[in-house]
């Protein structure tokens, strides 16, 4: 198995100088513990799992104990299964003021945050770790995706050329590692599993009522409207479920890093907004799984073909800044009038309107839309059509053409 070097190695060694306690946060097998391991190697840190039933059982009901036997400097993996360690954990960093006594990861993220918030406040690096990027697929340089051209022409150096071709085998084949790194060559296959193992089994531990086949069709219909303002109504009238379930099974999802959501931008001196959240997953290659795409090519062919390629850009550019430890302010306009922008990326007191088209050679109207952000009290600055064309270009001075391999 070949290693695929990650983006969030930097961040973590530069935050292990700062804080006693490093938290890493994604869902089950998008390489937390692989790449802590690696970080590891030739260190005297010691390393303890509780997915391991004696391990997780002493630090559930002597967390002194476990933390005596289990000496930091330490990695703890899965420390969602004994939140009663935080308080003890707490005490040790309190006593001791030593910056990465304890490396943790966790699989389940906003249940895992409650504990650590309070419990570890001040004391804890949280950091957020999602699936492969292309760039890291790639073994390239990640930095923030930013519409900046001199940002954008210094990665055409560092960046493979993928054609529209390519991008939707990007698409089909997915993210995870071990899809990326040739551990599991047939993707659906690698799918079926996670979906039947890791995915079903942190499900149930997060409600123990959960019927299998019932959130498997949630999940289905959830993923047939990637890419789409929510609307829990139709989700659940296709799933045959009540809202309510709708709406708690949703959050399950989210708790578990599957699928995230961009809000509608609001600002005070634009009226009329919409406030719906559009909905979006991770990994293209479980949506795929999950609506029954059977190829890369009939995917590019098919219906969906223009929302799984949205879900893949929003994705990619969200990516790229969870994995350099940063949290994007990312949104999406529409307001009352149907008038949409797919997204808006806010940064520095500027905002940069995007696009996304499948088409290869877009034309001006595409961003006819982007002056509607004049009216915000934050400044419009560059903005971008991203789309297959298979090199940077511009419709004028103020808006550029940038294809997707080069997020």
């Amino acid at each position: 198995m070949n290693y695929i070097e990650r983006t969030l190695e930097k961040v973590i060694r530069e935050v292990s100088q700062e804080y006693p306690v490093v938290l890493v946060t994604g869902p089950r097998q998008v390489g937390k513990t692989t790449l802590l391991l690696k970080m590891m190697e030739g260190t005297s840190r010691n390393y303890v799992t509780l997915d391991d039933l004696s391990d997780r059982n002493l630090a559930k009901n002597d967390p002194e104990l476990f933390l005596q036997l289990h000496k930091p400097p330490i990695l703890i993996d899965e420390v969602q299964y004994a939140p009663e360690l935080f308080t003890y954990i707490k005490i040790h960093v309190d006593k001791n003021h030593r910056a990465g006594d304890f490396w943790l990861t966790g699989s389940q993220i906003f249940k895992l945050m409650h504990g650590v918030q309070e419990s570890l406040a001040g004391r804890v690096a949280v950091l957020s770790m999602t699936s492969l990027s292309q760039g890291e697929i790639c073994g390239e340089k990640v930095e923030p995706f930013r519409i900046d051209l001199d940002c954008l022409t210094t990665r055409i150096s560092e960046r493979k050329h993928a054609d529209t071709e390519e991008i939707y085998q990007r698409i089909f084949r997915g993210s995870m590692p071990a899809v990326a790194n040739g551990v599991t060559s047939n993707s659906q296959i690698f799918y079926s599993s996670y979906l039947s193992t890791y995915l079903e089994r942190d499900i149930k531990e997060l409600s123990t009522t959960i019927d299998s086949l019932k959130f498997y069709n949630f999940l289905t219909s959830v993923a047939a409207r990637c890419s789409q303002m929510l609307n829990v109504a139709d989700i659940a009238r296709d799933a045959d479920l009540d809202q309510k379930q709708v709406k708690s099974w949703l959050s399950i999802l989210e708790t578990l890093g599957i699928i995230f959501y961009l809000h509608s931008y609001s600002n005070n001196l634009l009226k009329r907004l919409v406030k719906t959240p559009k909905l979006y997953f991770y990994d293209t290659g479980l949506v795929c799984y999950l609506t029954k795409w059977s190829n890369a090519a009939t995917l590019a062919n098919g219906a969906m073909n223009g929302a799984i390629l949205e879900n893949y850009v929003v994705s990619e550019i969200r990516k790229t800044y969870l994995n350099n430890g940063i949290e994007p302010y990312m949104y999406y306009y529409r307001d009352k009038d149907f008038k949409e922008i797919d997204i808006v990326l806010e940064h520095d007191g500027l905002l940069n309107p995007i696009e996304i088209k499948k088409s290869s050679n877009p034309g001006s109207e595409i961003i006819k839309n982007f002056s509607l952000l004049d009216r915000a009290s934050v400044k419009r600055s560059k903005g971008a059509v991203i789309c297959t064309k298979t090199d940077l270009s511009a419709i004028d001075r103020e808006n550029y053409i940038v294809p997707i391999w080069l997020i």
